[in-house]
C-alpha cells in the first residue's frame, strides 16, 4: 500500500509543492536559486506541446472525416467558450464591484514592480493585432516560439486539407497517429521529472516573493481565489448536472493535472496528460482532438476573472469612478483582448496593460501593484482554466453524442 502511494504522482506532486513551500518560507534565497529546476521542467512541456497540438488537431479532424461535422464541433466549441468565458469575466466584475478589495489602499504604501517588459510589449498589441496575429506569416516560427493561437490555426487548415484530398491523405494521417503515439511517449518520460519540477517552481514563487508580499493585497487575493471557486463549483458544476456529469468526480479523476498544473503555475504542463486523460474518461479523441487545444487559446475562464477584476481593482485604488457604462466597455475589450493570452511569456500583464492602455480609462501604471502577488494567483486562474477546459470537452462530446458512459464508469472506478 505505501509503495503504490509513494509511486503515486499525486502524492509525489502534492509533497513536493508542500517541500517547496517550506524551503520558500525557511531559506528564501535557496529557494530563489532552485528556479532553473522549475523553468526546466517548463521547458520540457513547451517542447513537446506545439507537435502534440499539430498532431492532436490533425488527427482529430481526419478522424471525422466529414467537414460539415466539423464546423458543427467547432462552432459548438466556440460558441460555449465564448458565452463561459463572457459570463467568467461578469463574474469577476460583479465581486468584485460588491467587495471593493481596492477601495482605500494608499498606492503609497504598496510596493511596485518593474513593469517596463510587459507594457513596451503591451504598447504594439491592438486589437487588430490580436485578431491579425492569428494567422501566421510563418508557420515554422509559430511552432518553434510555441505561439499556440497561430498552431492551432495552422493546424487546423492542415487538418481540412488533409480530409479533403481523401486516399492519397490516409498514409499521411496513418504516420501522424504513429508520431502521436511516440510524443505521448515523450510526455510520460517527461511526467517522471513532474515531482521535481514542482517542487522548484514553487520554492522559487515563495521564496523570491514571499508570503508578506500577500498582506497588503491580501483582500484582492482573497476574492479572486473566492470568486473562481464559486465559477468551479457552481457555474461549472451546473453546466457538468445538465449534461449529466458530476464536477466532483471529474475532479477525482483529473487531480494529478490539477496538482502538477497548481504546482508549476502553468496549464500547460497537464495540456498531454488532460488529452490522453479525457478519452480515457468516454469523449470521442476526435471531439477531444479539436476542443481542448482550441481551448487552450479561446476558452481562459480563470484568466478572463483575473483580468476583469484586476483591472477594476486598479481603478479602486485610484480612485477612478466607472460607471456601468464605461465597465462594459472595458468588458467588451476584454472579451477580445483575453484570446491572444494563451502562450505568452507574462500573457496577464501583457493583456492586462494593452486593454488599459487601449480603453485609456484605468492607470495602465497600476499594473505593477500586482507583480508581487501575480504569481500567487496564477495557480488559481491556471487551474481555472485547466478545469474549464475539461468541462468544455465533456459538454461538446455529450452535445455531439460522442460520449461514451462506460467508460467514464471504469475512469471514475479507478
Amino acid at each position: 500500500m505505501l509503495q503504490r502511494l509513494v509511486r503515486n504522482l499525486t502524492f509525489q506532486v502534492l509533497v513536493a509543492v508542500s517541500l517547496g513551500v517550506l524551503v520558500g518560507v525557511v531559506a528564501p534565497d535557496v529557494g530563489k536559486a532552485l528556479k532553473p529546476l522549475g523553468d526546466t521542467f517548463i521547458n520540457l512541456v513547451k517542447m513537446v506541446i506545439t507537435p502534440i497540438i499539430f498532431l492532436t488537431i490533425v488527427h482529430g479532424i481526419a478522424s471525422m472525416a466529414d467537414l460539415r461535422r466539423l464546423g458543427r464541433v467547432g462552432g459548438k466549441a466556440l460558441l460555449y467558450f465564448e458565452v463561459v468565458s463572457t459570463l467568467a469575466l461578469v463574474i469577476g466584475m460583479v465581486i468584485v464591484n460588491l467587495t471593493k478589495p481596492g477601495a482605500g489602499l494608499d498606492v503609497s504604501t504598496l510596493a511596485t514592480g518593474d513593469i517596463s517588459r510587459y507594457t513596451a510589449a503591451a504598447g504594439d498589441r491592438s486589437i487588430a493585432d490580436v485578431l491579425l496575429h492569428i494567422v501566421p506569416s510563418n508557420v515554422i516560427a509559430a511552432f518553434a516560439g510555441g505561439d499556440l493561437l497561430p498552431v492551432v490555426f495552422f493546424s487546423v487548415l492542415f487538418g481540412v486539407a488533409l480530409t479533403s484530398v481523401g486516399e492519397p491523405g490516409r498514409s499521411v494521417v496513418e504516420l501522424l497517429e504513429k508520431l502521436q503515439v511516440v510524443f505521448f511517449r515523450v510526455v510520460s518520460l517527461v511526467m517522471v521529472v513532474a515531482p521535481v519540477g514542482a517542487f522548484g517552481a514553487m520554492a522559487y514563487t515563495v521564496g523570491a516573493f514571499g508570503l508578506q508580499t500577500l498582506l497588503p493585497l491580501g483582500r484582492l487575493m482573497l476574492d479572486v481565489y473566492a470568486t473562481m471557486a464559486v465559477f468551479i463549483f457552481v457555474v461549472l458544476a451546473t453546466i457538468c448536472r445538465v449534461y449529466g456529469f458530476r464536477l466532483w468526480r471529474f475532479l477525482r479523476f483529473i487531480r494529478e493535472e490539477i496538482l502538477l498544473a497548481l504546482g508549476t503555475s502553468s496549464s500547460e504542463s497537464a495540456l498531454p496528460r488532460m488529452l490522453e486523460k479525457l478519452e480515457r474518461y468516454g469523449c470521442d479523441r476526435s471531439i477531444v482532438g479539436l476542443v481542448i487545444p482550441t481551448g487552450y487559446s479561446f476558452n481562459l475562464d480563470g484568466t478572463s476573472i483575473y483580468l476583469s477584476m484586476a483591472a477594476l481593482f486598479i481603478a479602486q485604488v485610484y480612485g477612478v469612478d466607472l460607471p456601468i457604462g464605461q465597465q462594459l466597455s472595458l468588458l467588451g475589450v476584454l472579451m477580445l483582448t483575453s484570446k491572444g493570452a494563451a502562450g505568452v511569456t507574462g500573457s496577464g500583464f501583457i493583456v492586462l496593460a494593452s486593454t488599459l492602455a487601449a480603453t485609456d480609462i484605468v492607470p495602465v501604471e497600476g499594473v505593477a501593484l500586482l507583480l508581487g502577488v501575480d504569481r500567487f494567483m496564477s495557480e488559481a486562474r491556471t487551474v481555472t482554466n485547466l478545469i474549464g477546459n475539461g468541462v468544455a470537452t465533456l459538454v461538446i462530446a455529450r452535445s455531439e453524442g460522442a460520449f461514451d458512459d462506460a467508460k467514464r464508469a471504469l475512469a471514475e472506478a479507478g
